[in-house]
């Protein structure tokens, strides 16, 4: 396998194990059938890397449960959980599922593998690396164990992929329940919670898989800060008014971006934030043609083009103030309204408004 890196969300870097053209193929078939006949046996609240489940399905269940009175959640994050898989504890695991022993022996071939980085190969002698086909199923496998535990136990929780949620009524019995888990994890799995990014808290001041939730009686799914914080670096990065772009070239790349942005975080039930988001990416979009339009006497023929009154037109053009400050102008709202920017193709990542 090649070893890839790619950036973390959160920071840092994931590694990636990509494997050949021929292990893909082949991983791809062995996952194909081995999912069709481990998947019904996985616990109802795993939703990670299963068909027909979904990142949606996992944050709709976590909120279902805080709705119920389990106002507290045990939110675990396994400690480079994908580098850390011990080989012969997941072999354990198959071998009680897979009788033929070539299938057997492919897997473990696969997970000794290595991986080139550099030009030289390192042996992997732990750990399912992302990237191959088999490695999500595997994952599930894993930490089926652990779903079996928290059922055994009476918990609610919901898992999607390593991020695993559990929630209690109180944090004293949160507390319990991290410390009891953290003790089975190491013992039977051998692994380890990552305690920087683990805690017991309320659902509102946590994260799962990019949503929060409101801290009302019935909870309400909302962006988590994190994630709105991320899409205006990325808009931000998007919209420099520097780029050497046409305004209708930046908004072509920008939608693009948006309508995968919505097409995920849409599921959030605070439709104000998305239309607040809204505001301050038309007024970004506003800024560009503001910089774009460059001097005084070009800007105040554009504004006036564009049926702004020459008062109006004119005190605009001629104000010291930057881009920015004037992008949100009643001038440059009449200018450049948002069903214009609209039919330039600017995407809304909230329900459609007038403009």
């Amino acid at each position: 396998m090649r070893r890839v890196e790619i950036p973390k969300a959160s920071g840092g870097v994931r590694p990636l194990g990509i494997p050949t053209v021929l292990d893909r193929f082949i991983q791809q078939a062995v996952m194909q059938v081995l999912q069709a006949d481990w998947d019904g046996t996985f616990c109802e609240t795993s939703f990670g890397f299963r068909p027909g489940r979904s990142a949606h399905q996992a944050v709709a269940r976590a909120q279902s449960y805080i709705a119920s009175g389990h106002t507290f959640v045990v939110d675990i994050d396994l400690e480079k959980f994908f580098d850390r898989v011990n080989h012969d504890i997941l072999m354990g695991l198959i071998a009680k599922r897979v009788a033929d022993k070539r299938i057997l022996k492919l897997i473990r071939a696969f997970l000794n593998a290595g991986v080139m980085e550099g030009g030289l190969v390192s042996p992997t002698e732990e750990g399912t690396p992302q990237g191959g086909p088999l490695s999500p199923l595997l994952s599930n496998l894993m930490l089926d164990v652990l779903d079996k535990e928290l059922e055994k136990r009476g918990h609610r929780f919901v898992r999607y992929a390593d991020d695993c949620n559990i929630y209690v009524r109180s944090q004293k019995a949160g507390e319990r329940v991290m410390a009891g888990i953290e003790k089975f994890l190491a013992k039977r799995l051998k692994l380890k919670i990552n305690k920087a990014k683990s805690a017991v808290a309320r659902p509102s001041v946590r994260k799962f898989l990019g949503f929060s939730f409101t801290s009302r009686k019935e909870p309400r799914r909302r962006v988590a800060p994190q994630a709105l914080t991320r899409c205006k670096a990325r808009v931000r990065e998007l919209t420099r008014r520097n780029c050497g772009r046409s305004l209708a070239q930046v908004i072509k790349e920008l939608s693009i971006y948006l309508i995968g942005w919505r097409g995920y975080f849409g599921f959030c039930q605070t439709p104000w934030v998305l239309h607040e988001l809204d505001r301050w990416i038309r007024r970004r979009v506003r800024a560009i043609a503001w910089k774009q339009w460059k001097h005084g006497r070009a800007r105040f023929d554009e504004l006036r083009r564009r049926g702004v009154g020459r008062d109006l037109a004119a005190t605009t053009a001629g104000s010291p103030h930057g881009p920015w400050r004037l992008a949100n102008s009643p001038a440059l709202t009449a200018a450049l309204p948002n069903r214009f920017l609209g039919s330039l193709g600017l995407t809304s990542v909230a329900a459609p408004r007038s403009a």
